[in-house]
C-alpha cells in the first residue's frame, strides 16, 4: 500500500519537481508555494502580495475609484466622493432612525445626514492639518495623487462637504417628491 504517493511528485514534470525540491531545500525543508509573499519581494514595505491584492481585476477596479482616477483635480475627487456619501447616508437615517414611522422621518434623516457630513468634514480637516503640515510640505516630493499635500487635501475636503450637501439634498428631494410606494397584492 502506498500512503504518500504525492511526495513522489509524479503528477509534475521533471523541471517542476526539481523547482519545488530546490524551493523546499532553500526553506529548511518546509514547502513554500509563495501564494502570499512580500510585496515586490521587499519584506520591509509592510504589505503582503496575495492573489487578490495583486490581481489585474483588483487593480483596474481601484483605478476606477474617484480617489485614484487619473486626471481629476482634488476638488472634483472630493465632490464625487462626498456626493456618494451624502446620497447613500440618508437612507439608514430615514429607514432605521427613531422617528422612522413619523411624518418628519425624511426631514430628520436629512438633518442627521447633514450633521454627519459636517462631522466627517471636521475629521478630514483634522487629519489634513496633522498629516500635511506646512513643515512637511517643503519636501516637494512628486506624488502620483495630487491630494497628498496640504493644498490638495484642503481642496479635497472642500469638495467633500459641497458634494455631501449636494448628495444629501438630491436624495431628500427624491424622497420628498417621488413616490416609491409599491402596491401589495392580496389573493
Amino acid at each position: 500500500m502506498i500512503i504518500n504517493k504525492a511526495d513522489t511528485r509524479e503528477f509534475l514534470s521533471k523541471e517542476e519537481a526539481s523547482t519545488i525540491n530546490s524551493s523546499i531545500a532553500k526553506n529548511n525543508g518546509r514547502a513554500s508555494f509563495d501564494v502570499i509573499g512580500a510585496f515586490e519581494g521587499d519584506p520591509f514595505v509592510g504589505h503582503l502580495s496575495t492573489p487578490i491584492t495583486t490581481s489585474n481585476i483588483t487593480k483596474s477596479y481601484l483605478s476606477l475609484l474617484p480617489i485614484y482616477k487619473a486626471g481629476l483635480s482634488p476638488l472634483l475627487r472630493g465632490i464625487s466622493i462626498g456626493f456618494v456619501h451624502g446620497y447613500f447616508l440618508l437612507g439608514p437615517f430615514v429607514k432605521l432612525g427613531p422617528l422612522r414611522d413619523s411624518q418628519v422621518a425624511n426631514f430628520i434623516g436629512f438633518v442627521s445626514t447633514i450633521s454627519l457630513i459636517i462631522i466627517l468634514t471636521t475629521c478630514l480637516l483634522i487629519y489634513g492639518f496633522v498629516t500635511f503640515s506646512a513643515a512637511k510640505d517643503k519636501t516637494n516630493k512628486p506624488n502620483s495623487l495630487n491630494v497628498l499635500n496640504s493644498k490638495g487635501w484642503n481642496q479635497f475636503t472642500s469638495g467633500f462637504i459641497v458634494g455631501g450637501f449636494g448628495g444629501t439634498s438630491i436624495a431628500y428631494i427624491l424622497l420628498k417628491f417621488v413616490s416609491f410606494d409599491i402596491p401589495t397584492f392580496t389573493l
